[in-house]
């Protein structure tokens, strides 16, 4: 029988926002391609491009995925049932089944001929079950001093791959909003970067993207998505003059009251806009911030903070 809503709870239903936007099945190959054109006339190109030929790698495996073990659907079922994260990663990550996902991204992979990536990915093939795990555990939590920081955007990688996998794979995804607003609710992962969109029943509205899963999840804007409270929040960019400051498609919001801050990706001054590439061709952003004594809590899992 369905289900019969008063007039309110109609009116509530229409004027709610859509809680979810989840990633396009080719998200790593348009990851790639922005990278790539990022990267031209850009300091950091050489990096760029390796991350570039990352995502290549982690397209081929989403589009082919290494057979593996299904994930326990009753599982799935409980943590739906209680409004916990489905895939969330601090249990998830203890156990083997993503390693698949790492051993088809080192098989895939054709590693430019630079002794540091050479090494990177030998010391992966040679590694243990256990330290992989003990490597990757540390990486989702951001203990990042425990992980050599060669290895961090194959490790990442890989498990970018397994998760938005398992992401877009599951079948009636209903979630729910996460501890804190910047918590992921598919995988309980912290968020990476915020998009403001600008096309249909999204158009305007925030959505913060996951740095594990890449799922996106709305957050209502002018906010701090760690301390939420609203006043005295700042919006700074890599342009010095004000009026191109606010037209620039990424900018960060600076909040005094807990000094951290978020980078946003504003579509509507870039259409083509991408969160992962955005924030790892924006940098000089974080550099500069950081010489102000603000922190960033938000994670990259393809960069060890310390490299920029």
């Amino acid at each position: 029988m369905p289900t019969i809503l008063e007039p309110g709870e109609i009116e509530a239903a229409a004027s709610s926002p859509p809680f979810l936007h989840l990633p396009p099945h080719n998200l790593f190959m348009l990851r790639a391609q922005r990278l790539e054109r990022l990267a031209e006339g850009h300091p950091l190109a050489d990096y760029l491009h390796l991350i570039a030929g990352l995502c290549r790698v982690q397209q081929q495996i989403f589009d082919d995925p290494p057979s593996t073990a299904p994930l326990d659907e009753q599982r799935l079922e409980v943590c739906r049932q209680h409004g916990m994260p489905p895939f969330a990663a601090d249990t998830l990550i203890r156990e083997d089944t993503w390693q698949v996902y790492l051993e088809a991204l080192l098989l895939r992979y054709v590693a430019p001929e630079q002794l540091a990536v050479i090494e990177a990915v030998t010391t992966l093939r040679i590694a243990s079950p256990g330290q992989l795990r003990a490597w990757a555990v540390a990486l989702v939590s951001g203990q990042y001093s425990l992980v050599p920081a060669a290895l961090v955007p194959f490790l990442g990688a890989a498990l970018q791959a397994a998760w938005s996998h398992w992401l877009l794979s599951a079948p009636n995804l209903q979630l729910t909003p996460g501890d804190s607003l910047s918590q992921c609710p598919a995988c309980g992962s912290p968020a990476m970067a915020g998009v403001i969109r600008h096309r249909g029943k999204h158009n305007g509205l925030r959505y913060l993207v996951c740095s594990l899963c890449a799922c996106e999840w709305h957050v209502v804007r002018v906010k701090c998505v760690y301390c939420e409270q609203s006043k005295g929040l700042e919006y700074l960019s890599l342009e010095d003059d004000r009026h191109a400051a606010n037209q620039a498609p990424l900018r960060a919001e600076v909040c005094p009251g807990c000094n951290s801050y978020l980078k946003l990706l504003y579509l509507e001054n870039d259409g083509e806009g991408e969160a992962l590439s955005a924030d790892l061709g924006s940098l000089l952003l974080d550099m500069r911030l950081a010489q102000d004594g603000y922190q960033r809590l938000a994670p990259n899992l393809l960069l060890a903070p310390g490299d920029e």
